[in-house]
């Protein structure tokens, strides 16, 4: 298994749409921290994934297209759009693929690479946000949308039994 970080906005969306990949193993939701001045702790996950079933390119793709990740607004130190890497080695994969990637949107990413520093999980109340509390307003109006773009633009990347879970 390896693992990646990835800030993208609320933590409880992050999570769902990594929870619902095949190659996911374990999806950790809390706040990571990088160094020196990005230091500050912002929503995020951690994604424990099998490189063999899904690759790091489909997991940064994702992770771009279901969150606001060319968008600046005045919570982006609290919600980050990051990819936090645990080796030098990651860290040029993944500044490589979003190099790669940035010819897909018609705006700039504002996804940083940062080397991962510190992890505090989330209360355990809040693990598993979606799958707990599917009719929920927020879950409605903010994950269920980044469910459906999964299921339409990166179907071959779901768990088989997603769409029927979702239906309901």
């Amino acid at each position: 298994m390896d693992k990646i970080a990835l800030g993208g906005g609320c933590h409880w969306c992050t999570e769902a749409v990594f929870q619902s990949l095949n190659g996911v193993d374990k999806v950790q939701q809390g706040f990571v921290s990088s160094t020196g001045n990005d230091s500050a702790f912002s929503e995020a996950i951690i994604v424990h994934f099998n490189p063999s079933t899904i690759t790091l390119k489909d997991l940064i793709e994702i992770h771009l297209y279901t969150h606001k990740s060319a968008s600046n607004h005045s919570m982006r130190n609290k919600y980050r759009s990051a990819i936090y890497t645990f080796s030098n080695k990651q860290a040029s994969e993944a500044n490589g693929i979003l190099e790669e990637l940035q010819i897909n949107f018609e705006e700039q990413l504002i996804t940083k690479v940062f080397p991962f520093n510190a992890f505090k999980p989330s209360l355990a109340a809040f693990k598993n946000y979606y799958y707990n509390n599917p009719k929920k307003p927020f879950c409605q109006n903010h994950i269920d949308p980044k469910i459906k773009l999964l299921l339409t633009k990166f179907s071959k990347h779901t768990k088989t039994d997603l769409a029927a879970n979702f239906s309901k």
